[in-house]
């Protein structure tokens, strides 16, 4: 439940910062060197506030209006800032406190700028709850987003029957990072972008994207601000701007290396003939969950598949946890009903009593195996093949129903149990496939028909017997059984 009213900020700048704590007065600062004539913004609050049992992690958002800038050709429009994602207190009341060297809280805040339509006297609220579902996901998942990071949102921002429906995340044109006594904080911009755009940054990147929308104003322009209005595409408005994104996946690749999605893999190679055969291993010992060791290591190479290497490595297993070293989300399939306030990783056991022992669990190597994917998870599989295994990189599918994983590597990719002699090979749930550069041509040529957009007839099945290989796609019943 939110209420909106004029914010408080007004009284921290005159003479009652003592009663602010200092990590507000930090991000007030800030606003206030952006805004020095709205001292006292409208304000959506959080009525009962998260430390005390509340839904929305966000104490405030506070909204301005903000006048653009004509020389630079930027429109008017409506500037939403959350307070809630850094440290505010620092009193361990929502925030573990950790020094002021270090991030505050998450380390970021939240921004978004939504074109004021003629006539509106005030902001709209949507924005905020959008921010809250954000930050609600930050705060289940433990994981951060960082600049450059798209989100499937698969619904209009607004509710409405807007083209824009997902998000990518850059750095806020005008707010500048600030220190606080509880750390650093950063403000990224939330960016409404149509399907095709999405689709655009994960087969490239989001920063290549977001330069093509800061190009054209009625994309976004130099700012990027969202029009819920906006009936084209950045392609449909200037279709050459395609070539560019062709040229950039041919020589870059795609910097996508995983997703959240709705999978599953089975073992279908033939039983093991005696327990001396290689492949056997006690079915006692397989954990029905992720150890933690295998969830450092998912995580690492997420988070390593971010960066441009030229060798790309799945860093080997360790159990260490990094503190606020968080995973950054590059592509996150989060869900608006999400409202669980569950500090733990999005990627961790939810009881790590539960895991068997990691070194009882054998690494199994598989003659066979058939993947199963849903629509969505399945039209990723030629840019992971094409956008990240033939650039010598690995993309990791992670089930959302469980701790299920599927990574594909290629031959250049260190750290993995996935041989050439033995291309199909498990970890507990976990699943790795080695694909080498002559099998993912042949796959490619085969997956053509997943690159069209629209919906498809489900099932669909491919296999390469020669491989040993089988890849249905499903339709999302499917994975949401209970069965399955």
């Amino acid at each position: 439940m939110e209420d909106m009213r004029p914010g408080s900020g007004a009284a921290a700048h005159l003479g009652l910062a003592a009663l602010f704590p200092p990590g507000l007065q930090a991000v007030y600062g800030e606003c206030k060197r952006v805004y020095p004539d709205q001292a006292n913004p409208l304000q959506v609050t959080a009525i009962v506030k998260y430390w005390l049992g509340g839904p929305d992690p966000l104490d405030y958002i506070s909204m301005y209006r903000n006048a653009g800038c004509a020389s630079v050709d930027v429109q008017e429009h409506w500037h939403y800032i959350s307070l809630g994602l850094s440290d505010l207190y620092g009193d361990n009341r929502v925030h573990e406190f950790t020094g002021p060297d270090g991030p505050s809280g998450f380390g970021f805040e939240l921004t978004f700028r939504l074109k004021r339509e003629a006539g509106e006297t005030a902001p709209p609220t949507w924005p905020a709850e959008l921010m809250q579902g954000l930050a609600r996901y930050v705060f289940q998942s433990d994981n951060t987003f960082c600049t450059g990071d798209h989100i499937s949102w698969h619904c209009p921002l607004d509710n409405s029957e807007s083209r824009i429906q997902h998000m990518l995340l850059t750095e806020d044109p005008q707010m500048q990072p600030v220190q606080t006594p509880f750390g650093h904080v950063s403000f990224l911009q939330i960016v409404g972008v149509c399907t095709e755009e999405l689709q655009a940054a994960q087969q490239w990147n989001g920063q290549g994207i977001l330069d093509l929308l800061r190009g054209v104003r009625v994309a976004g322009g130099p700012w990027l601000i969202t029009d819920m209005r906006r009936g084209e595409t950045v392609f449909d408005i200037d279709p050459h701007l395609q070539d560019s994104i062709d040229k950039g996946v041919e020589t870059d690749g795609s910097n996508l290396s995983g997703v959240s999605a709705k999978c599953s893999w089975e073992d279908v190679s033939r039983p093991p003939e005696d327990e001396d055969d290689s492949r056997s291993i006690c079915i006692a010992s397989q954990p029905r969950r992720l150890s933690d060791k295998d969830t450092e290591q998912i995580r690492e190479a997420l988070r390593k598949g971010l960066e441009i290497n030229s060798k790309s490595v799945l860093p080997p297993i360790d159990s260490r946890r990094h503190g606020h070293d968080r995973p950054q989300l590059s592509m996150g399939h989060l869900q608006s009903q999400q409202t669980s306030r569950s500090r733990k990783d999005s990627l961790e056991s939810e009881s790590s009593s539960a895991i068997v022992p990691h070194e009882l669990v054998r690494t199994r190597q598989l003659e066979s195996v058939h993947l199963k994917f849903n629509q969505e998870s399945g039209t990723l599989l030629p840019l992971c093949l094409r956008g990240r295994i033939l650039h010598g990189r690995h993309f990791t599918y992670k089930s959302i129903n469980g701790d299920t994983a599927i990574t594909f590597v290629s031959s250049g990719v260190e750290g993995a149990f996935a041989t050439e002699q033995h291309p199909y090979a498990a970890h507990g749930p976990w699943l790795q496939i080695l694909l080498t550069e002559d099998f993912v041509e042949q796959m490619l040529s085969e997956l053509q028909d997943l690159s069209s957009r629209g919906e498809s007839k489900l099932p669909k099945e491919y296999s390469w017997s020669e491989k040993k290989l089988k890849i249905s796609v499903l339709p999302d019943s499917v994975f949401d059984s209970p069965l399955q």
